[in-house]
């Protein structure tokens, strides 16, 4: 019996092992202490097979149901078609969980603790309202686009008014989902964390020999889908001036196409029209256990990224001795709070890029502080705050209310 439903389109399966880590990790570690399942909608519409011929990555299939780490993860399809119908995806992702959600709290299921406030937050407190159970719903990030959309922005108002409580990844985040009519009273900041079992330094020449990288050269290192957002490209633009200072210069990037595209090609272009090939290295997607190896065989991270909401990669790489150089986005500076961890840029100003990530390989930075830094925003710290709200809300729902007054009548 599963008290707990996980609900986002967002999470790793089979088909994409990649997506939606950071939710897991959260979630994961609140199953140690509440029971939970995991309903996450895959969309579909009868064509899309078609498209997979000329994008082989396109939606590709999740089991309908799996098991990972002894939990439950259900993948209800919805229909859901591309381009404007879009607009329609909370509906159709609502619809086709429905059944399956019904199930759930026949079984025991007594709260629905929802990702993203659209389309998923949205599909969450209607299932709520259908099915007569509390919602949470947690903001990440999208929301800062999708708040500038004017059909969108009363959407997630109703969604974030309608929630049970709030989560935010970080205080901008909240302030925004203040702003748009979250209940004072019912929302709080719940950074995301890190684990540093899995991430810690490892033995520095041997992560360089791995990846063919001279024991004298300064390291540059990104992680993340290879979309616009993420900004490879802009610290690409950067190393040409930054090499005639730094001959010696590298820069790694992690990670691979995403469901918001893929510029592998677009980056291959820019790295041999720069004369940059034997510079810039693509390791391709890493799972996170292997991720502290590049890490380890950098000097600094860096992300000019066009938005996020709380970077769980900046604390990842802090927790491998890393100095991170991002920009002014979401939130940022929240996590890269203070000179000695690293610097803030604003978004765009390729000269102020340029100059913090010069200034971050020439500094003696103390990585020991930084580490230290990391190892207190463990996980656990996140998960008693979520335990505590969730704990409240599962003993007041009616469900709970019923099942003290059962024995008395009988």
């Amino acid at each position: 019996m599963a008290e707990l439903v996980v609900f986002s389109a967002l999470f790793p399966s089979a088909a994409r092992p990649g997506a939606g880590l950071f939710i897991r990790e959260r979630m994961f570690r609140v199953a140690q202490h509440r029971s939970l399942v995991v309903v996450s909608p895959q969309p579909w519409f009868p064509g899309q097979s078609l498209i997979r011929r000329f994008r082989p990555g396109y939606r590709p299939y999740a089991p309908a149901i799996e098991t990972q780490q002894g939990i439950r993860v259900y993948h209800p399809r919805f229909f859901s078609v591309p381009g404007l119908f879009r607009q329609l995806d909370s509906w159709s992702m609502a619809l086709g969980s429905f059944l399956l959600l019904k199930r759930l709290k026949a079984e025991g299921a007594r709260l629905i603790d929802a990702h993203f406030t659209y389309p998923d937050g949205e599909a969450a407190t209607r299932l709520g309202r259908w099915l007569s159970l509390p919602v949470t719903i947690t903001l990440r990030g999208t929301e800062v686009p999708h708040s500038k959309n004017p059909a969108l922005r009363p959407r997630l108002s109703r969604a974030l008014k309608a929630a049970a409580y709030v989560f935010s990844v970080s205080a901008s985040l909240q302030r925004l989902a203040l702003e748009l009519g979250a209940t004072p009273g019912k929302a709080e900041v719940v950074g995301n964390g890190v684990d540093i079992v899995r991430f810690h330094p490892v033995d520095r020449a041997e992560a360089r020999r791995r990846y063919g990288l001279p024991d004298s050269a300064q390291v540059l290192i990104s992680v993340g889908g290879l979309v616009e957002r993420k900004g490879m490209h802009r610290v690409i633009d950067c190393l040409p001036a930054l090499i005639t200072q730094m001959p010696r210069l590298h820069y790694l990037i992690v990670g691979g196409g995403s469901p918001e595209g893929n510029m592998r090609t677009e980056l291959d272009a820019q790295t041999a029209r720069l004369g940059l090939a034997d510079r810039v290295h693509f390791l391709g997607p890493l799972p996170p256990d292997d991720l502290k190896w590049p890490l380890s065989a950098s000097d600094v991270f860096v992300l000019s990224t066009r938005n996020e909401g709380w970077a769980n990669v900046f604390l990842e790489a802090m927790a491998c001795g890393l100095p991170v150089v991002s920009t002014d986005v979401g939130g940022n500076v929240e996590v890269v709070c203070r000179e000695e961890l690293g610097s803030i840029v604003p978004f765009g100003d390729a000269t102020a890029l340029q100059a913090a990530l010069n200034a971050a390989l020439s500094k003696d930075w103390d990585r020991k502080a930084i580490i230290e830094y990391a190892q207190d925003n463990q996980w656990d710290k996140r998960v008693e705050q979520l335990l505590r709200v969730f704990g409240h809300l599962l003993e007041s729902s009616p469900q709970a209310d019923a099942a003290k007054v059962r024995p008395a009548e009988q």
